[in-house]
């Protein structure tokens, strides 16, 4: 018979208990307990994030970290079974959904802010973004001074128009801005010269220019501003499972395995069109790879 030292028992015990003390504290763990599964929230167009790709089925970087978290809830649940379920949100419902318990994380590209945080909770930081000039390859621009009298486009509730009416007013520049629908019509203002830059994080102005036709009619100046910081969504006041989520994502990025995956969506060919971003990982997001935080400054 082995005997357990007394001292090493209560330990052991102890540690026992606040794994299911945390357990039961949660109730987004104690709900996907209940269900037999955990519910993703995804993007349909949110690219390389979360979008539709092969055969119709979600996919992306920010799905293959909430699978991560899908195998930590398993873990922690006991429960190899778990199931995965899924429901396409949007930027209109992604918050809804997830504050009446449809979706238990959203697995997309949504900006951590602190006005969001009143609402939601946010994972540590999974993409650090830089809003970035866009303008046509055979533009004269090169520097933002040379945009004086002309239109730009910045898309219809992005969070840098507040942004950029900063940068303009600061610089005492005298353009035209106008607002698109969508990306889909930025980019179109852009190519059909109806504005001379459009306006957005970098990572969303790959996406559409590797999506475009001519992806080579475009190109980024070389400015950058204030980072952003996405990351995965949750239910507020829920600190247990927001400490199991962003151990799930820790482990990735202490592994080396985050780099490998940053890699897989950001630097080569994705499905369905094989499309590749060509975007590297920046120095703000390697520090945050080192560093993991939540917080919404360098």
């Amino acid at each position: 018979m082995i005997r357990i030292p007394t001292l090493a028992l209560a330990v052991l015990s102890l540690a026992t208990f606040d794994v299911h003390a945390s357990q039961a504290a949660s109730p987004t763990l104690e709900k996907i307990r209940e269900l037999g599964k955990i519910t993703f929230g995804y993007r349909e167009a949110s690219i390389p994030f979360a979008y539709l790709g092969t055969d119709q089925r979600p996919t992306g970087l920010s799905l293959d970290l909430c699978a991560a978290v899908a195998d930590k809830v398993r873990s922690a649940l006991r429960r190899p079974e778990l199931a995965i379920d899924t429901v396409a949100v949007d930027a209109s419902n992604r918050i809804p959904l997830l504050q009446n318990g449809t979706v238990d994380i959203e697995c997309g590209s949504t900006t951590n802010t602190a006005e969001r945080q009143k609402q939601v909770s946010f994972s540590i930081a999974t993409y650090v973004a830089s809003p970035r000039w866009l303008v046509a390859a055979s533009s004269p621009v090169t520097e933002l001074k040379a945009l004086e009298g002309q239109t730009i486009v910045v898309t219809q509730g992005s969070l840098n128009l507040g942004v950029v009416q900063k940068i303009i007013a600061e610089r005492q520049l005298k353009v035209k801005i106008v607002q698109a629908k969508d990306h889909a019509e930025s980019i179109l203002m852009l190519r059909t010269d109806r504005a001379a830059a459009w306006f957005e994080d970098d990572i969303l102005v790959a996406g559409m220019v590797a999506n475009a036709p001519d992806p080579k009619a475009y190109r980024m100046l070389a400015a950058t501003y204030a980072p952003t910081y996405y990351g995965l969504m949750m239910r507020r006041e829920d600190p247990e499972f927001k400490a199991l989520v962003d151990a799930a994502i820790r482990e990735k990025m202490a592994s080396g395995e985050f780099d490998k995956l940053y890699a897989k969506w950001f630097e080569q060919p994705i499905p369905p069109k094989g499309l590749n971003l060509l975007l590297p990982m920046s120095d703000a997001m390697r520090a945050r790879v080192a560093t993991p935080s939540d917080a919404l400054t360098p």
